[in-house]
């Protein structure tokens, strides 16, 4: 026990060691094209340049009061698109005449870019937090409904044939076969959801200014108004870093729970 412990201690140290010396490598090579290129502060910043703003960003507060501002608009707006478009990829999935009309208009709505809903948005709603709001679920509403209703309809049938000859109809067979059964493929549409979510956040923020607080994307508006690369390359590193972290910490160990229960991947003993 304690020398598996010990395996993984030492595999836990040696992937943190080995981002360590990427993330080097990066800096190396961003200070290098700097010097090579001649370039202006304007247009291609150094490293420490953009450290420097995250650090005094951080200190002050302005980065850490955006973050939450963001964070908050993201969950909010993600937790409508989940609440709605689950319940509905379910039901397309269920009655061909919903399919047959809402199908059409989501594939339909899916091509549309985030960002067109934002002047539809601003006329109903004006500069305001339910205006970001509304094009984050927007932007994510319609993939979540089709994944869901795609992952629904993959289920093999054996598992309806033979939850049938147990008795299981109705509510009991959706809640005990149907939904647990498309319950991994649903995850791994919801974070793709996310993802869709977290781009039309950052859209809508650009474009919408509101009195209810000043989120990363609207940081990123103004760094560029302002001829501030530093800061909009800050920026951009922090979104990154916010898609990764919750890439990492929320969906991939949320599938990789499921996937090793529903028998996906085998376990290690």
């Amino acid at each position: 026990m304690k020398y598996r412990l010990l395996c993984l201690d030492l595999n836990v140290v040696k992937s943190l060691l080995k981002k360590i010396a990427y993330l080097f490598a990066v800096l190396c090579i961003w200070q290098f094209l700097y010097v090579l290129g001649g370039c202006s502060d304007l247009i291609f910043p150094t490293p420490i340049q953009v450290v420097s703003f995250l650090w005094h960003a951080c200190a002050d507060g302005t980065l850490m009061s955006a973050t939450w501002i963001t964070i908050k608009r993201l969950i909010l707006g993600y937790s409508v698109s989940v609440l709605i478009g689950i319940p509905m990829g379910i039901l397309c999935s269920r009655f061909y005449i919903l399919n047959a009309f809402v199908g059409k208009l989501v594939l339909g709505l899916q091509t549309l870019p985030s960002i067109c809903w934002v002047p539809l948005t601003l006329l109903w709603f004006g500069q305001t937090d339910r205006a970001i709001l509304f094009v984050v679920t927007m932007g994510s509403l319609w993939s979540l409904i089709a994944s869901t209703e795609s992952s629904v309809r993959q289920i093999p049938s054996l598992y309806i044939k033979a939850a049938h000859t147990m008795g299981s109809r109705g509510v009991d067979l959706w809640l005990t076969v149907i939904f647990p059964a498309a319950l991994p493929s649903i995850i791994t549409g919801m974070k793709q959801s996310w993802a869709f979510a977290w781009r039309s956040l950052m859209s809508a923020e650009i474009y919408v200014s509101t009195i209810g607080g000043l989120g990363i994307g609207q940081l990123l508006h103004y760094g560029r108004e302002m001829q501030a690369m530093d800061q909009v390359m800050g920026i951009i590193f922090v979104i990154i870093a916010i898609g990764l972290i919750a890439e990492k910490v929320l969906f991939a160990n949320v599938e990789r729970i499921l996937h090793k229960r529903w028998g996906f991947i085998k376990s290690s003993n």
